[in-house]
């Protein structure tokens, strides 16, 4: 008869190869669940900013000044934190999303090198399947998306006259609008920017990955593991995945959220091919990097928090679960 598992065997993740995929999807879904929850919290004054920079790129100096002005026109909570409630429906669910499929694509894609171990995978081959897991998450993401980058851009197509209505919208919350798309559009209005949402996510996440798990593989200290590297240095492993995210996709981001917020009931949405050459031709290759700098101050934090709270919970779940089997 074999001895019983100890905790500490369970604890040093021995029987990891022994859970069902359907454990691991579980633990996955619900590391991502926090992590959105957390990155909200963390980033969303910053990222109000950003979404209005890319949408009215001629109203503000820059990122300091649209943060003060949208803080003294509207306050905390319907200003900077304005969309915090579809901000937390797209994260929540795309970061479930996101990281339940990035742990099948890791294995999918160990299987394709041979029944590979996913522990041992290198940093671009946890790309690859960080890539193919956004193409899922996007159907999550983009409904929400919607609403929140209306919601944060509000106050600017009021003032454009791009809404009707004028500034009485302002008291729209995110149910009402998206009742309101439902009612005048249907459950296609809700998507829209999808293909934009695609061009954006699926390369974004290629490198949000890679960056992280190349990050985790150079700060692993010899003779550790990268699950063992500690909560600093994981921070600091997620904030690089989150800036490398950005830092190429962003354009593909400004065209996202113009399409998104021009994207009107009654007019024609632009595709995103028509929107970048118009960006491009009329405003310039640097109005596809308007708002970049109050995103990266926003996503060092916000990615370091996510990937911590992913990582806590999953390894905190992962030893609940072999210690219950290791008792049983």
């Amino acid at each position: 008869m074999e001895p019983p598992i100890t905790l500490i065997e369970a604890e040093t993740g021995t029987l990891q190869k022994n859970r069902s995929n359907v454990v691991d999807a579980i633990i996955d879904f619900a590391g991502g669940t926090m992590g959105g929850i957390t990155t909200v919290y963390v980033g969303q004054p910053l990222d109000t900013v950003k979404v209005k920079m890319q949408t009215f790129p001629t109203m503000y100096r820059g990122g300091f000044h649209c943060f003060m002005e949208t803080f003294k026109k509207d306050g905390l909570a319907r200003g900077l934190y304005a969309g915090t409630v579809p901000s937390l429906a797209a994260n929540i669910s795309e970061n479930a999303v996101l990281f339940l499929f990035y742990g099948v694509c890791q294995k999918i894609v160990a299987g394709a090198l041979g029944g590979k171990d996913v522990q041992m995978m290198n940093p671009f081959e946890n790309a690859v399947s960080g890539g193919m897991a956004a193409f899922f998450s996007s159907f999550t993401l983009c409904p929400t998306e919607l609403i929140k980058c209306r919601l944060q851009a509000m106050r600017e197509m009021a003032t454009n006259g791009q809404l009707e209505g004028g500034l009485e919208r302002l008291k729209m919350g995110p149910w009402g609008l998206t009742k309101e798309i439902l009612h005048q559009e249907g459950v296609r209005g809700l998507f829209k920017g999808l293909t934009a949402t695609f061009m954006r996510e699926m390369p974004g996440y290629f490198f949000f990955f890679g960056g992280y798990e190349l990050s985790r593989h150079l700060l692993t200290p010899e003779g550790k593991q990268k699950d063992e590297i500690g909560p600093l240095r994981t921070v600091v492993c997620g904030g690089v995945g989150g800036v490398a995210l950005w830092v190429s996709i962003f354009p593909a981001d400004v065209v996202k959220s113009r399409v998104q917020v021009q994207s009107v009931f009654g007019v024609k949405p632009p595709t995103f091919r028509e929107m970048f050459m118009k960006i491009l031709r009329q405003e310039g290759v640097k109005k596809l990097y308007t708002g970049l700098g109050p995103t990266v101050v926003r996503t060092f934090p916000a990615t370091g928090a996510l990937f911590l709270a992913y990582e806590t919970t999953k390894k905190y779940l992962g030893q609940l679960h072999d210690y219950a089997i290791g008792a049983s």
